[in-house]
């Protein structure tokens, strides 16, 4: 079924934002910690350094810094059949005061020749939320109306109602920075802050014939990716 510019925005949890009244959010866009232990002949019990008792398992023997939820990737899809390939790496694992957890998603021209893309923002799942729309990706480099620590939007986020096409080079690859929020929640709500579990997201796209080139360079596709809080 061909993705008209209208089906194709509201096939995403972008359009359903852009539809709710709030705030506007405009976006703009490794710690590590070693402990040195004193050496001593008598046994040394290591709970004794966890950062009071709140660090988490890294996965590899180590902790990390006390704060949370922390997310990991539980899951990545394949890569459709489309001259183009995401990638997703988390940069900011664990929700602390400064900052929430935090991705980059990188998009690349995997083929031979000049390749548009759009929706531009969606494709880089800027304003998207997860299936279960209890989470959702914003610009890295913009403020939004939620309490530090806590990442749960107070309100709403605004979009504007446009099809953005990106244009990449062969071989070019550009990334954005997002960070995780809570989507705001109603009065009648229990209000909380990040929620723990497994959440999806995908987003639909299209590559090709989208600046007036001919109809059949024109493909559509989904890639998504899983991930967990806990």
């Amino acid at each position: 079924m061909s993705l008209t510019r209208r089906t194709f925005l509201g096939s995403t949890a972008l359009l359903s934002f852009g539809l709710l009244a709030g705030c506007v959010g405009d976006g703009g866009s490794d710690d590590g910690a070693t402990t040195d232990d004193e050496t001593t002949d008598e046994p040394t019990d290591t709970t004794d350094d966890l950062p009071d008792g709140n660090g988490t398992d890294d996965g590899t023997g180590g902790t990390r810094p006390s704060g949370g939820p922390g997310i990991s990737l539980v899951g990545v899809d394949d890569d459709p059949d489309v001259p183009v390939e995401h990638e997703i790496e988390i940069t900011e694992d664990l929700a602390t005061e400064d900052h929430p957890p935090q991705v980059r998603i990188t998009l690349t021209n995997t083929g031979d020749e000049v390749v548009e893309v759009g929706e531009g923002r969606t494709v880089f799942f800027q304003y998207v939320s997860d299936t279960t729309n209890d989470l959702i990706f914003l610009p890295a480099d913009g403020e939004y109306p939620a309490e530090a620590g806590c990442w749960r939007l107070e309100d709403h986020i605004a979009v504007t109602e446009e099809y953005r096409i990106l244009s990449l080079e062969p071989g070019e690859s550009r990334s954005e920075l997002l960070n995780l929020y809570g989507v705001a929640q109603s009065e009648d709500e229990e209000v909380s802050c990040l929620p723990v579990g497994e959440f999806r997201f995908e987003a639909d796209f299209a590559t090709g014939g989208l600046s007036g080139s001919a109809d059949d360079d024109r493909r559509e596709a989904t890639w998504g990716f899983s991930l967990t809080l806990e």
